[in-house]
C-alpha cells in the first residue's frame, strides 16, 4: 500500500505541475514577456515548485525530516545540471539533421550567461556553507539567497528576449470553446494555476509521508531516496518540454526551462534550508552538490565556449549522474 501511495503522490504532483506550467506559459505569452523570461522564469519556476514544496512539507508537515528536506533541496539542481542537461544535449545531437542550425546553439545568450553564473555562484556558496557554518551566518546567507533571486527576476524581465511564439504553446488544458487553442481567457489561466498549485501541495504532503515510511521499511536513508526519487519524480518529467523544444531548434526555451530552474533551485529552496535547518550537507548530499557544480561548469564550456551540442559533453553529463547513483548504491 505504501508503494502505491508513493506512486499516487508522484502522479498528483506531476498532474499539478502539468496544469501549472501549461497555464503559466499562456500567462507569460499574454503578458508579452520575452522568450528567455518565459523559459527561465515562468516555465522554470513552475517545474521547480513541486520539489520546493516537498522540502517545505518535510520541514513543517506532520512527518518532519530534515534529511528529506535537504535531499530534495540539493537533489534537484544536481539532476538538472547533469541528467536533464545531458538528455537535452543528446536530443539535440540525435536530431541534428532535422534542426535548422544542426548541433550549433541558437539560444538567447544573455539569459544563458546569467543563469549559469547565478547557479555556479550560489550553488557553490551553498556547498561551502554546508560544512559547519554558524547559525548567524546561515541566517544572513539565507536572506541573501532570497534577495539574489529577486534581483535575478528583475534582471531577466528587463532582458528576456523576444516574446515566445504562440506555436510553442500547448492548448490550455482547462479552456473550452472555439478560442481555447488560440486565445484562452486569462481568468481561466489563473484558475488553472491555482488548481495546479493545490494539487502539488497535496501531492507533496503525501510524498513526504510515504517516502519516510518506504525508507524505514527497506532500511535506506531518507536522504538517499530524496536525492534520487524526488528530483526524478518532480523535475525530469516536466523537462519533456525541453526535449521537444530543442528537437525543433528552439534552444532558448529548451535551455531556459532547465537553467532557469537551476537558478531557482540554487537560491529559494537553499535559502529556506539555510534558515530553517542545520544545513549539514556532508556525505551523499555534498557529493551530489559537487557533481552538480561540475555539470554547471561543463554546461558553460559546451554551450558558451563551444556554442554547440556535442557528444562528448553529453556523455560527460550522463556520466556525472551515473557516478552518483553508483556511489549511493554501494
Amino acid at each position: 500500500m505504501e508503494a502505491f501511495l508513493l506512486f499516487l503522490s508522484f502522479a498528483i504532483i506531476l498532474a499539478g505541475a502539468l496544469l501549472f506550467t501549461n497555464a503559466i506559459e499562456w500567462i507569460g505569452h499574454k503578458l508579452g514577456l520575452g522568450e528567455g523570461a518565459v523559459g527561465s522564469l515562468l516555465a522554470a519556476v513552475g517545474t521547480a515548485l513541486p520539489e520546493t514544496l516537498i522540502a517545505i512539507v518535510a520541514l513543517v508537515g506532520a512527518t518532519k525530516s530534515e534529511d528529506v528536506a535537504i535531499g530534495a533541496i540539493v537533489g534537484a539542481p544536481f539532476l538538472l545540471a547533469t541528467l536533464a542537461m545531458g538528455l537535452v544535449g543528446l536530443t539535440a545531437f540525435l536530431y541534428r539533421n532535422k534542426r535548422e542550425q544542426g548541433i550549433e546553439l541558437n539560444a538567447h545568450v544573455p539569459t544563458l550567461d546569467r543563469d549559469l553564473a547565478f547557479f555556479m555562484v550560489f550553488f557553490g556558496l551553498a556547498l561551502a556553507l554546508g560544512f559547519g557554518a554558524p547559525e548567524g551566518l546561515r541566517l544572513v546567507a539565507g536572506i541573501l539567497f532570497f534577495v539574489a533571486y529577486v534581483v535575478y527576476v528583475a534582471w531577466t524581465l528587463r532582458s528576456g528576449g523576444e516574446t515566445q511564439p504562440e506555436e510553442t504553446l500547448n492548448p490550455m488544458i482547462m479552456a473550452r470553446g472555439p478560442r481555447a487553442a488560440t486565445d484562452p481567457p486569462l481568468s481561466i489561466a489563473v484558475i488553472q494555476v491555482l488548481v495546479g498549485l493545490g494539487a502539488m501541495v497535496g501531492g507533496a504532503h503525501l510524498f513526504v509521508e510515504e517516502l519516510v515510511h518506504v525508507a524505514e521499511d527497506i532500511g535506506a536513508e531518507p536522504i538517499v531516496l530524496s536525492l534520487i526519487l524526488a528530483p526524478l519524480a518532480t523535475e525530469l518529467p516536466e523537462k519533456v518540454n525541453s526535449f521537444f523544444w530543442v528537437r525543433e531548434g528552439k534552444d532558448s526555451l529548451a535551455l531556459g526551462n532547465i537553467t532557469g530552474a537551476m537558478v531557482f533551485q540554487s537560491t529559494i529552496p537553499i535559502g529556506i534550508g539555510l534558515i530553517f535547518t542545520e544545513w549539514e550537507v556532508s556525505g551523499n548530499a555534498s557529493i551530489s552538490m559537487a557533481l552538480g557544480l561540475a555539470g554547471g561548469l561543463l554546461a558553460y564550456w559546451a554551450l558558451r565556449l563551444r556554442d554547440r551540442f556535442e557528444l562528448l559533453p553529453v556523455l560527460a553529463w550522463l556520466a556525472l549522474y551515473a557516478s552518483f547513483i553508483v556511489v549511493v548504491s554501494v
